[in-house]
């Protein structure tokens, strides 16, 4: 008799929680029935009936069995109550009703907790073992799920659910294996880049404004972009140029070295020129560009006609946040005077 009843209380929570999903409930109140439904919770009762009918008031019956507790053995309070009790097989498979429960919930440590510890207590114990499988795939501890499944198929070894388990384990194992793979050797990948493109820079000697440490990312201007190295070994930096006539400034995400500034002057102002030189001055012959020495707050003349590559290994050019950045001005105009007699400009 004791064992239909473990058997019993030990296989509910799964098949309650497939039909909890796949039905409607249907007890809900309704604007006929609140105040009849209502009276007929303990909290919010206004008279308690006289013979309380467990099938018409079902916590208060529940109530009262609480209050009579005295009345029965603690192994009988267990069943009633979920408790543990001096019964260890009936606490083993009340532990796994609280993994199952917990499991259902989404508690899926506590729900670990409640299966080993019923595992402790019977270690063949067919539900906890499943239960403690489940657990761990949830957790996506696969290898620990494995241990589990296998555990359990030493005793029950033409179990379904287990082997299904297992497998699916197994399943996920391998893939996460084949993705840690995948990561660690694209990260590898992503670290001898980075020692390339460091060791490009350096032996160009071309400065940053603050130097990369081996362990420091690659200076990223604030759009995203960042210097790359090409399969060629060739360096693409992005490049800002600066109108402070206007405040207005272009961007280039990826200015070869070996390219000339020429070149992109002639396609950022030469079939169609920007919204706002209203006055139609900046014609790529018009223009002039310079670097700035910030350290000594001095300004270099570029030529067009020279690349970037040549520029950046300049003794006094920093490249700032990743970006090496050049100011345009339009020759002989006002503002050039005026913005060039405050700043002290040297020969390149």
């Amino acid at each position: 008799m004791c064992q239909k009843i473990y058997s019993d209380s030990d296989d509910g929570m799964d098949e309650f929680m497939d039909k909890f999903k796949t039905q409607r409930y249907k007890k809900g109140f309704s604007e006929n029935n609140w105040e009849e439904e209502f009276n007929k919770i303990p909290m919010f009762m206004k008279t308690a009936p006289e013979e309380i009918d467990p099938k018409n008031y079902p916590e208060l019956a529940c109530l009262q069995s609480i209050i009579h507790d005295d009345d029965r053995s603690p192994e009988d309070q267990a069943r009633t109550l979920k408790k543990k009790c001096g019964d260890q097989e009936l606490n083993a498979v009340l532990l796994t009703n609280r993994a199952a429960s917990h499991f259902h919930l989404g508690n899926m440590r506590s729900a670990l907790n409640d299966a080993a510890a019923a595992k402790k207590i019977k270690p063949g114990h067919l539900k906890a073992l499943i239960r403690g499988a489940q657990c761990c795939i949830e957790l996506r501890n696969f290898s620990e799920a494995i241990q589990w499944c296998d555990e359990g198929l030493k005793e029950h070894s033409t179990d379904e659910k287990l082997r299904e388990l297992r497998a699916t384990a197994d399943k996920h194992k391998r893939a996460a294996e084949r993705d840690a793979r995948k990561a660690k050797a694209k990260q590898k990948k992503l670290h001898g880049e980075k020692e390339a493109l460091l060791a490009a820079i350096q032996n160009r000697s071309i400065k940053l404004l603050q130097p990369m440490k081996p362990h420091q990312k690659v200076p990223k201007e604030v759009t995203g972009a960042q210097v790359f190295l090409d399969e060629k070994g060739l360096l693409h930096w992005p490049v800002l140029f600066l109108y402070p006539e206007h405040q207005q400034s272009d961007f280039i995400s990826a200015f070869c070295e070996t390219d000339c500034f020429r070149d992109h002057l002639n396609v950022m102002f030469g079939e169609e020129l920007p919204p706002w030189d209203t006055d139609r001055k900046y014609l790529p012959q018009n223009l002039q560009l310079y670097f700035e020495d910030c350290e000594k707050e001095s300004l270099y003349q570029v030529d067009p006609e020279m690349c970037l590559l040549k520029t950046l290994q300049h003794k006094r050019f920093f490249v700032k946040a990743g970006t090496p950045s050049f100011i345009v001005l339009v020759k002989d105009s006002s503002f050039c005077k005026q913005f060039l007699s405050e700043k002290t400009v040297c020969d390149l």
